[in-house]
């Protein structure tokens, strides 16, 4: 018990030290700082706009409003408004994403372990039929996933599941085989603990620093593929509203209302370029080298 005390210690004070490493990022700060106001956004969407009256109806006395106090972002050509459109449509790409994200990291999480913790010819197996998934492009591969099982947010979450898991078993195939011939899995290993216990008890626990900034990179990646799919049709259906699919009913427009192309655009680079702050500033908060 005094044992597993102190192991819980040195965890929190592990995560504490990379914390005060993290506040000291710039970069990352404003980076969690704009997500998490996006994250709010989303969440607080259906309580500022009503979806039927707002989000997804037409009206044709409204359209193709430019930017003004009344309709912050404009209107499109069904006269919906732009802003309502980009607040709801960050719950469908921070959604799918979140649920894709945690699916992929379960599964790869599994995969990856037992991989690096076996070896041998369950390696072998595990990263070879890895290795065929890696090396079709992840965007190709959930196109192909999503035209062969037809659209719909279900299909969406599979494609884009599929293409994640391969990432996600190679990070904690490398973040197991640099602590599983550690003294203290030798020690479970020696008092005769299951390897389920040792995997995820000791090896995993003292390897998340790679597999978290690994989520976190393909949190972005996921919204922007998701957005990529919806703007060639495979993704989110209409009237829904989602960033890739204005984007791509507004192409039409760009010319002469470049607005309508211009905030879910921007809404699209802000998420991911947040992510991708907050991403850098775990590495660096994470890696031991810096301690």
């Amino acid at each position: 018990m005094a044992k597993n005390t102190e192991k819980v210690q040195k965890s929190k004070g592990q995560f504490a030290e990379a914390w005060v490493r993290l506040r000291r990022n710039k970069g990352a700060m404003i980076g969690l700082s704009i997500f998490l106001l996006i994250v709010m956004i989303a969440l607080l969407s259906p309580v500022f706009f009503d979806y039927e009256t707002e989000v997804i109806k037409q009206d044709y006395g409204s359209v193709k409003l430019a930017p003004s106090s009344d309709h912050w972002f404009g209107t499109d050509e069904f006269g919906r408004d732009i802003f309502a459109r980009v607040c709801w449509g960050s719950r469908a790409s921070l959604a799918i994403a979140a649920i894709v994200t945690i699916i992929a990291l379960s599964i790869g999480a599994v995969l990856g372990s037992l991989a690096g913790y076996y070896g041998g010819k369950v390696d072998m197996i595990i990263m070879r039929i890895m290795d065929i998934f890696m090396a079709i492009p992840g965007m190709l591969l959930a196109i192909c996933i999503v035209a062969a099982l037809g659209t719909g947010t279900e299909k969406l979450v599979i494609a884009m599941t599929i293409s994640s898991v391969p990432s996600f078993s190679r990070i904690v195939r490398g973040a197991v085989l640099t602590v599983r011939n550690s003294e203290y899995v030798r020690a479970a290993t020696a008092i005769g603990a299951k390897d389920r216990h040792i995997i995820f008890s000791h090896v995993l626990p003292n390897g998340l620093a790679p597999i978290i900034v690994q989520t976190t990179l393909r949190f972005a990646t996921v919204i922007l593929s998701i957005a990529g799919l919806s703007f060639i049709g495979l993704g989110i259906q209409p009237p829904q509203p989602e960033w890739g699919s204005m984007l791509a009913n507004a192409r039409s427009f760009i010319r002469d209302y470049s607005y309508m192309c211009a905030f879910p655009g921007l809404a699209i680079m802000i998420t991911i370029l947040s992510l991708n702050l907050l991403g850098d500033g775990l590495r660096d908060a994470l890696d031991p080298r810096l301690k």
